[in-house]
């Protein structure tokens, strides 16, 4: 790889990187702000102090929920490619969901640089309750695609608050509209099945027009 290639491929995980910081504080994890300001400099001298990108554990990202309970549980993210195939293969998800009992964290998110492969892509979306995965591919997270204009904010209901809005509305859960689970928000912010998602719109006549979905 030529030098130039190089420092757009320092400057693309850098890019990439800041949006997985957003990511982590929209969904309720502490970032440390010396991370919400990472300078490309700064990202440089950490993660590629010669120009070279490596994509190896010392990359790996924890975020921990302040609080205590299921909810609160700690979440590491593993930046994995193989330069020498096409595709993402099973062993590279193995390994990380070893890591993953190894260290007694139950969430994890693979950010890969190639697609995964049937196999693989077929153990990530099998992942149970207990240990759960997410997998995004690195051209997703160039942008944060929530700071786009045409994007409404999302915000996600905790159990309490969804529990408030079918009170209050006197509905049932599967009376609200829908939004599917693979959704690019929906991704963005780890909505499950059976969680609820607040959209606030701009509304000319209104000011702000809102809408709750029922993730499925």
């Amino acid at each position: 790889m030529s030098t130039d290639a190089q420092t757009r491929e320092v400057s693309r995980m850098y890019r990439i990187h800041k949006t997985i910081y957003e990511m982590m504080a929209d969904r309720g994890y502490m970032v440390p702000e010396e991370q919400t300001n990472l300078t490309l400099e700064d990202f440089k001298s950490r993660y590629a102090p010669n120009n070279q990108l490596q994509r190896d554990a010392a990359m790996n990202l924890m975020f921990a929920k302040p609080g205590v309970g299921a909810e609160t549980e700690p979440i590491m993210i593993a930046f994995i490619a193989d330069d020498s195939k096409n595709k993402i293969g099973v062993a590279h998800i193995k390994q990380f969901c070893e890591l993953l009992v190894a260290s007694n964290i139950p969430r994890g998110i693979i950010v890969h640089k190639q697609p995964l492969g049937p196999q693989a892509k077929g153990i990530v979306n099998s992942s149970s309750d207990k240990y759960r995965l997410e997998a995004f591919e690195e051209a997703e997270l160039v942008v944060n695609i929530t700071k786009h204009t045409l994007v409404p904010k999302h915000e996600k209901l905790e159990p309490e608050e969804k529990k408030t809005l079918l009170e209050r509305y006197r509905l049932k859960e599967t009376q609200l509209p829908r939004i599917p689970s693979s959704d690019p928000v929906a991704r963005y912010l780890g909505l499950r099945r059976g969680e609820v998602v607040k959209i606030i719109r701009n509304s000319e006549t209104a000011g702000k027009y809102v809408t709750y979905r029922l993730c499925f």
